[in-house]
């Protein structure tokens, strides 16, 4: 379980992640919206995640959301140490009624972030479309990963985000699954 905390003058945040977890979740970010995404990525992963977070969300959600998205990816980048005997890569496809997402990983150390896809509505409740790309940029900058999202289609905005979360995590699943065939780390430069 690798724990941290991240305190600024706009955002508080207790975070505890295990990558070899059951699919328990313990969220509490103050963003509802961000709560369930979280909520679900954490089950579809079979990771365990534990948020609290206090952030200034009378001005709006974005500093809550980004924060969250780099102690989680610190968070990660901490989970995988060495990374020997990882499979490195991780590819999902999730469907959710009228949407398509795919989510490519690879937990290379070289972090880039990609998505293709545009969202119908700028909001889902309260929450804004926008801090998508944000939390999901931010992941990807802090666990120094490749990450690639395409939504495929789809029209109903939430499906669309939610789509995203679940391929994003099962994609982390098997990208994090220990290979017993893999001798130290997969890369021909012997170091990830």
């Amino acid at each position: 379980m690798t724990e941290l905390n991240r305190n600024t003058n706009e955002t508080k945040i207790q975070l505890a992640f295990s990558i070899d977890g059951e699919g328990q979740a313990n969220i509490q970010t103050g963003v509802p919206f961000m709560d369930h995404m979280l909520d679900l990525f954490t089950k579809h992963g079979q990771f365990d995640l534990t948020v609290k977070a206090d952030g200034d969300v009378e001005i709006d959600d974005h500093h809550t959301t980004e924060d969250i998205g780099i102690c989680l990816g610190l968070a990660l980048k901490e989970a995988l140490g060495d990374k020997k005997g990882i499979k490195r890569y991780g590819n999902a496809f999730v469907p959710m009624d009228e949407t398509l997402a795919q989510v490519v990983v690879d937990l290379s150390n070289r972090p880039h972030f990609e998505m293709r896809g545009e969202f119908p509505a700028q909001k889902v409740g309260t929450f804004d479309t926008e801090l998508v790309h944000e939390f999901l940029w931010k992941l990807a900058l802090e666990a120094r990963m490749n990450l690639h999202v395409i939504i495929h289609y789809g029209s109903n905005t939430h499906h669309m985000i939610e789509a995203v979360f679940k391929a994003l995590a099962r994609a982390l699943d098997e990208a994090t699954f220990i290979d017993p065939r893999v001798k130290g780390v997969p890369s021909t430069k012997g170091m990830l």
